[in-house]
């Protein structure tokens, strides 16, 4: 087949993939559904929608177009350590121990929270009796104390591609430390998602009693990291593409 013929064909990767990037491309230029987009997500997040979903029957408390993001990432990047601070409800590390699992080889996640022990705040005895608990490590404890970050460091040294989950407390402060303690061991070419910096951009009655929002937030936190760290780029592709997200200008990406 000639190459005419060929960009002709609608099943070829290369013609699919390069429609992809065109309406990608138009997306990050379309103000109107962008707008949209945005005002979809504030009226669907203060209803709740972001609960309404499992992962291997674990509720995994995400937007799922993030999630959709993040396999599209993880399988990009193939880490063999993946860290998540926040566990929550304990979807999200069974999700991305099941990616692992599918990678195959010796990989690891880990998990860190305050509360693990709390089982009204973290399904911990589902996690450890799911059928990925093996591929899961989870510490209790603050993400920004030292003896934890230590702990992590001294299990990362164990591994070559690390890619990093910031999911736990979202004020200024302590997702700056976080940033400062974890970016370091995110690999080049990696990434390091900070989730909910959306939290700068929802109306105070969405945000309710919660401690941070407009002025201190998690995106706030990303600013201040990117000011003073020139490793790390905002990667807009993947928002661009799912255009709904918890995470707006949140994927950095290791570049050097």
């Amino acid at each position: 087949m000639n190459r005419k013929n060929n960009k002709q064909n609608p099943y070829d990767p290369e013609i699919f993939d390069s429609d992809v990037r065109k309406r990608v491309g138009n997306f990050s230029r379309n103000k109107a559904l962008r707008s949209l987009s945005k005002k979809w997500f504030i009226e669907s997040f203060g209803r709740g929608y972001v609960y309404n979903f499992y992962w291997f029957g674990i509720p995994i408390v995400q937007t799922p177009q993030d999630m959709v993001a993040m396999q599209e990432l993880i399988y990009s990047v193939k880490p063999d350590l993946i860290i998540e601070t926040g566990i929550a409800r304990g979807g999200s590390l069974i999700f991305y121990a099941s990616l692992l699992k599918l990678l195959g080889g010796k990989r690891k996640v880990i998990g860190i929270d305050i509360n693990i022990n709390r089982e009204n705040v973290v399904n911990t005895s589902k996690i450890r009796k799911h059928k990925f608990s093996k591929y899961i490590t989870m510490l209790e404890g603050s993400s920004t104390d030292p003896n934890i970050i230590n702990r992590v460091k001294k299990i990362a040294k164990n591994y070559k591609k690390i890619f990093v989950c910031l999911d736990s407390a979202h004020s200024h402060g302590h997702v700056l430390k976080e940033l400062q303690a974890y970016s370091d061991l995110v690999s080049r070419g990696s990434y390091i998602v900070i989730f909910d910096t959306v939290a700068e951009y929802l109306p105070r009655k969405i945000i309710g009693e919660r401690p941070w929002g407009k002025g201190n937030s998690p995106a706030t936190a990303v600013k201040s990291f990117l000011s003073n760290n020139k490793n790390f780029v905002v990667d807009s592709w993947i928002e661009n593409k799912i255009l709904i997200t918890s995470n707006p200008g949140g994927f950095l990406k290791r570049i050097r």
